[in-house]
């Protein structure tokens, strides 16, 4: 048996007539930058986040770069980030010529370890970017807590967290804005690239409009250093389908999730723990084993596909062996053993039972 580890080409299937409506109707518009789709999408992902303001962009990494760049961070300041994550992160905080600050995260849940947040801050220190790594939120009560105790600005790298909630509030309301990614393989995934700004500050948002849009709000008048990255109108109809689907198809994750924690329990592997109050959306599945790549090679002969996210703590990474910081060992050792077993909204009950028996069989279950 084949199990691919997501299963792109079958959720376009299920939505085929309406995707290649929304296809039809931007074709037939002649509209195709900063039109009604993007109107209309913006405000739809808007309210789905609880949010005033959407601003669609190019990508999830220009979203959290703008971000900043809105909030007037850049060189000379810091922005904590976590030490292990996509090394977008990272990258919006140098793009705007700032530093990230590592801050070693909570092994049981991969994301930001709010007890170590406060030993990290310097009078330099601008921002917090905890992430929803995997597709759970991070703990942004005692995130926002610290912040608000010590004049910090947060920023919600939501890539991967579309519907995620806590306390019952979605990914996006929590910080002074989040950034999306609409990556083909995400939860909301565009049919190419996409991303995304939420906030609840008009300033903030009037600012990440400008700068997207190569910092005009009139044709031709720039009133600030800007970029070329708008969602355009393919992507924007093609997202704004997706959209009504996307808790539904959560909600499939969340089975196969579940599935997986209760018959996978008692194996020599660590599984992936939710704290009180957090319902992820599961856009990863992601276990530890001290042997990974062995696992991952007798998985695969079992015709199992699975992704190791992340390989490489971003530290360790050349694009920052010039950083002069501490080491992270707790993010060293997660993408030493880090394991993402196959999961979607699209994987059919053979499928994961199959994943389930071969890991037991591996194991010696």
């Amino acid at each position: 048996m084949k199990v691919p580890f997501l299963d792109i080409a079958a959720a376009h299937a299920e939505l085929r007539g309406e995707l290649d409506a929304a296809w039809n109707r931007v074709v037939d518009s002649a509209y195709f930058i900063t039109g009604p789709e993007l109107t209309a999408f913006e405000a739809a992902f808007a309210a789905y986040c609880g949010t005033r303001h959407c601003i669609g962009v190019g990508n999830g990494l220009d979203a959290l770069s703008i971000l900043l760049r809105a909030a007037d961070i850049g060189e000379g300041d810091e922005v904590l980030v976590p030490s292990h994550t996509f090394i977008a992160t990272w990258y919006a905080v140098t793009h705007v010529g700032a530093t990230p600050v590592p801050v070693e995260i909570n092994p049981t849940t991969y994301n930001l370890d709010p007890a170590l947040i406060e030993q990290a801050i310097t009078p330099r220190t601008r921002a917090i970017m905890p992430v929803h790594l995997y597709g759970q939120l991070a703990q942004m009560d005692e995130i926002r807590d610290i912040a608000q105790r010590h004049g910090l600005r947060v920023f919600e790298d939501a890539a991967q967290a579309v519907g995620a909630t806590l306390h019952g509030e979605r990914a996006g309301k929590f910080g002074d804005g989040a950034g999306f990614s609409f990556y083909p393989g995400k939860n909301l995934g565009a049919l190419g690239d996409g991303g995304a700004i939420v906030t609840d500050d008009d300033e903030l948002a009037n600012r990440a409009r400008t700068i997207r849009n190569y910092g005009s709000q009139k044709k031709y008048h720039h009133e600030r250093i800007g970029y070329n990255t708008r969602l355009d109108e393919l992507q924007a109809a093609f997202l704004h389908t997706k959209l009504a689907t996307i808790d539904a198809w959560n909600d499939r994750r969340r089975k196969v999730a579940t599935k997986y924690l209760d018959q996978l329990a008692g194996l020599d592997i660590v599984l992936p723990n939710v704290p009180a109050g957090h319902n992820p959306v599961w856009h990863l599945f992601v276990i530890r084993y001290s042997d990974r790549d062995c696992l991952r090679e007798r998985l695969a002969e079992h015709g199992i596909e699975t992704i190791i996210h992340y390989p490489i703590a971003p530290l360790q990474q050349p694009a920052y062996e010039h950083m002069d910081t501490q080491a992270a060992p707790l993010a060293e050792q997660t993408a030493a053993e880090v394991l993402s077993l196959p999961i979607g909204p699209h994987l059919t009950e053979t499928q994961s039972d199959h994943v389930i028996a071969t890991l037991k069989h591996i194991l010696g279950v």
